[in-house]
């Protein structure tokens, strides 16, 4: 089968066409509704590929839709094939010689519902991201004051309306009132978000069940769906788990093995939501440790029992390295979160 590797940009696509493993036959440069014409005009099926960038997947889907096959490679795994100078005629050749590598796997082509759910996460994020500037800066702008505030951020919320009032600032009372409308405007935003993200999975019944799991909402499943799409292309939950950086980064030689921090390689978003889930997960179980012991699941008496060992922080990334393999278990298997689940070796 012809392999064509092509380096994506905003209007000029860099083609490379390969027969036989290694040779490139021909090259061209097109625009863009030129490569949308040579992607039509391939009369055979074709391997299409491309870096997994902003536009592969669109193209990706484009190729499926006529037939074709479409390999998406990682560019860090692209970059050490490269050699000397990058430019786009040496980054095809780089693509094609790391398409030949069979330990190389591919980024699987996003659908555009996955696409258009994973843009939905990213606008919240953006929109917390914005309120949480306009809230050190209020902070800040206080603090230079000689005003004290209060620091949880929804006490301060409610709390600056009569702050920003105080005679210190009376000549700029008018200007942050304009900085508070638009961090009450970012939290009216990021609300419909997570509404249309729960009516958008409302009848999605592997959400659901990954949402009956400790510290995991609709928010941290929806985006583990997204970004992981299929869960059978991880052959085990610590693939996932892997995969999205949560295992140990080893540093190993000879007779000596060393594990240190996590890897942190891979989805930095849903990773961020994983821990901060186990967190309120472990807080949690602590409560229930103190008020009510005897209902402790087995789970939450580990989590506790681990804090206890090895400190707070790092307990709460170990439960959401093994809160990663729950979900792929619960996914997979297809069955219901138990947290008193005791799993059983195969004979």
């Amino acid at each position: 089968m012809k392999r064509i590797a092509v380096d994506l940009a905003k209007s000029v696509y860099q083609v490379a066409e390969s027969v036989r493993s290694g040779q490139v036959v021909q090259r061209k440069r097109l625009n863009r509704e030129a490569f949308r014409r040579y992607i039509q005009e391939q009369a055979e099926p074709v391997e299409w590929v491309m870096e997994a960038c902003g536009t592969a997947h669109y193209w990706g889907r484009v190729a499926q839709s006529l037939g074709h096959q479409v390999s998406l490679l990682h560019p860090r795994y692209v970059r050490p094939y490269r050699r000397r100078n990058k430019t786009d005629r040496n980054d095809c050749d780089a693509m094609l010689e790391a398409a030949r590598c069979k330990d190389i796997y591919p980024v699987p082509v996003k659908t555009h519902e996955q696409q258009l759910l994973q843009q939905l996460h990213g606008l919240r994020e953006t929109w917390k991201k914005s309120r949480t500037q306009r809230i050190n800066l209020l902070r800040g702008i206080l603090r230079e004051a000689g005003i004290e505030a209060p620091a949880s951020g929804a006490a301060f919320i409610r709390a600056a309306h009569e702050l920003v009032d105080r005679p210190e600032l009376a000549p700029l009372s008018a200007l942050l009132h304009i900085v508070l409308t638009e961090i009450n405007l970012y939290e009216q935003c990021m609300a419909e978000c997570e509404q249309h993200l729960k009516r958008w999975h409302a009848d999605d019944d592997v959400v659901s069940k990954l949402d009956e799991i400790s510290g995991i909402g609709v928010l941290t499943a929806s985006a583990l769906t997204a970004a992981v799409g299929k869960p059978e292309r991880f052959a085990n939950g610590r693939q996932l788990s892997a995969w999205l950086g949560m295992t140990p980064r080893e540093f190993s030689s000879g007779d000596r093995r060393k594990l240190g921090h996590i890897s942190r390689q891979g989805n930095v978003y849903v990773r961020t939501l994983f821990i901060h889930g186990s967190r309120a997960a472990l807080l949690a179980a602590q409560r229930c440790q103190t008020r009510t012991p005897e209902k402790l699941t087995q789970l939450q008496r580990w989590a506790v029992e681990t804090a206890a060992r090895i400190g707070h922080n790092k307990a709460a990334v170990a439960l959401a390295n093994k809160l990663v393999r729950i979900c792929w278990a619960v996914w997979c298997h297809e069955r219901r979160f138990s947290g008193n689940w005791q799993s059983t070796k195969p004979a």
